[in-house]
């Protein structure tokens, strides 16, 4: 199981720290879900974020210690991170570093089971990964497997910005195709006059419980956030 620091970043003008706190433990709880353990949480207060390394020196100094004396495997942010700002932190931290989206893209990754649900998914990645591209590419492999390398970016060390448009075009009309069918299949049953009923409601809030209680279903449940992707 990978050691996570967690780090969730505040603006000092912002005196919500209730809302600080909700997100951090959002943060906590997603980490949770993606198989790793969270050994430390930093919350850090600025007045903006760096271009270069998102935080401050002494903080990453600070952040780097943390790493090497509590063998951290991964450092988490809760805000999204540039290419740039990533690659750097990686150097100074030395440790495989990555954003929430990043994050939740992985657990998607590691629990779609229908063709479209990874359709979706890897398509998603690689939208995401695409402007984060540096001059070398993100080096997804050289830091080891784990959270934040399933899917696209495990099958070569540097992907190139025209292969990831050729893959992603792939997609987009792979899920074409995918919606022509589920289009199809859904003017079929409205011929039968069947009535479709919607559970609505955020991640770990019940409603594959709630579906298993009322039809029996059986769906696959558990107390964390996103273990039912796929509809």
């Amino acid at each position: 199981m990978e050691k996570a620091l967690l780090v969730t970043f505040r603006l000092r003008k912002d005196r919500s720290l209730q809302k600080t706190k909700d997100k951090a433990f959002e943060l906590s709880e997603l980490t949770k879900s993606s198989g790793a353990e969270v050994a430390r949480e930093l919350t850090v207060a600025m007045d903006k974020p760096s271009s270069s390394y998102f935080l401050g020196k002494g903080k990453i100094e600070e952040m780097a210690l943390v790493c090497a004396e509590e063998s951290i495997d991964i450092v988490i942010f809760n805000n999204d991170l540039t290419g740039t700002q990533q690659k750097n932190l990686e150097e100074v931290l030395n440790v495989k570093t990555i954003d929430r989206t990043q994050l939740i893209l992985d657990i998607f990754a590691k629990r779609a089971k229908s063709n479209e649900g990874k359709v979706q998914v890897e398509l998603a990645q690689l939208l995401y990964l695409l402007p984060r591209l540096t001059g070398e590419g993100i080096m997804l492999s050289r830091l080891g497997g784990g959270i934040g390398t399933r899917g696209p970016g495990e099958q070569k060390l540097e992907v190139d910005r025209r292969r990831i448009r050729d893959k992603t075009t792939k997609l987009k009309r792979e899920l074409d195709r995918l919606n022509i069918q589920r289009t199809t299949r859904r003017k079929q049953r409205s011929k039968f006059s069947l009535l479709n009923i919607a559970i609505i409601g955020y991640t770990n809030s019940g409603k594959s419980t709630l579906l298993n209680a009322l039809t029996k279903a059986d769906i696959y449940t558990k107390d964390r956030f996103f273990s039912t992707l796929d509809p």
